[in-house]
């Protein structure tokens, strides 16, 4: 049985309910020439997303990703330095020393997993001759565009198999990828300390986030094909992402039409005032859905729906 036959057969009601109507909505509209871009909150990328995502990908049916630099980085550290890492299955319980003992071996716990610094320092230095190149003949680039360079030109061996990777699968399409707030990420921290310690001369051979809300917009206009999205928890990603509407709009005075498809898995609710828990009619009040716009809340662990989502795309 398929995963997608075993969501029809056995996801009737609640929130199973929800995601099974939510995932024949989105098949209906990407059958119809609808495009989709999948924003990421989180540590989806250390949560192994890259196991679902690449296939949708390849399949062509995720057509942009707007996520933050922690989750473009992470599936870039798990790529080349996977076999390192380390299960933390009692997570729940570790202790401040348990946490303390790990620091001083060189790993960094995201919940259950330890990331080793080497991935950090690997993928740092070649990264950073990266950034040496571009700035010696005043080149700036998206943040994505230097991954791409290192995964499709960079001499660096893969420590786990590519076809799991959400970034191969992105590098090889050369798909869209919109990454808000890079500058909060292990690879931001390493170009502020390389600016600080005058490696390099400034910050610009990145590309920031308005920038990036340029890129997103000319993104959002090339295409007549319907545009919908699948908000996975909330944060800047997916308002960044959902915003480039209103921003046309209401700023630019460019006429475009709302988006076509709405979903969001996050576990927050409406009452703490987030982003993360608001749902889709407060974004009608802001001009980024219209009131026929399909519209879907999964209350649930993204780590969890996201994988049935983008497996019953196939």
């Amino acid at each position: 049985m398929s995963v997608r036959d075993f969501i029809e057969t056995h996801y009737s009601h609640f929130n199973a309910g929800e995601l099974a109507r939510c995932i024949d909505s989105l098949r209906g509209f990407l059958d119809n020439d609808g495009r989709l871009i999948v924003t990421l909150a989180g540590a989806m990328s250390t949560a192994e997303i890259g196991k679902s995502l690449a296939p949708a990908i390849r399949e062509q049916r995720v057509h942009a990703i707007c996520c933050t630099g922690a989750n473009l980085e992470e599936d870039l550290f798990g790529l080349i330095s996977r076999s390192g890492y380390e299960s933390i299955p009692n997570w729940r319980h570790q202790s401040k020393q348990e946490d303390a003992a790990l620091h001083a071996r060189g790993m960094n716990r995201v919940t259950d997993v330890a990331i080793p610094e080497s991935a950090f320092t690997k993928v740092g230095e070649k990264i950073l001759s990266l950034w040496e190149e571009s700035e010696t003949v005043g080149d700036s680039r998206f943040p994505h565009e230097y991954v791409y360079d290192l995964i499709l030109h960079g001499d660096i061996e893969f420590s786990s198999p590519a076809e799991e990777s959400w970034l191969v699968a992105a590098a090889d399409a050369n798909l869209p990828i919109f990454t808000p707030g890079w500058e909060d990420s292990t690879l931001g921290n390493l170009l502020s300390a390389r600016v600080i310690d005058c490696t390099l001369k400034s910050n610009s051979v990145v590309k920031g986030g308005l920038d990036a809300m340029q890129s997103l917009a000319d993104w959002y206009r090339e295409d007549n094909s319907p545009t919908g999205m699948l908000q996975v928890g909330g944060g800047i990603s997916g308002d960044f992402a959902i915003s480039v509407v209103p921003m046309l709009r209401q700023d630019a005075g460019v006429e475009v039409p709302l988006w076509a498809w709405f979903a969001q898995i996050s576990e927050s609710r409406p009452s703490f005032g987030g982003y993360s828990g608001a749902p889709p009619a407060e974004k009608i009040s802001w001009g980024k859905l219209g009131v026929d716009t399909p519209q879907f809340v999964i209350e649930s662990d993204a780590s969890i729906v996201l994988p049935l989502i983008l497996s019953s795309l196939e």
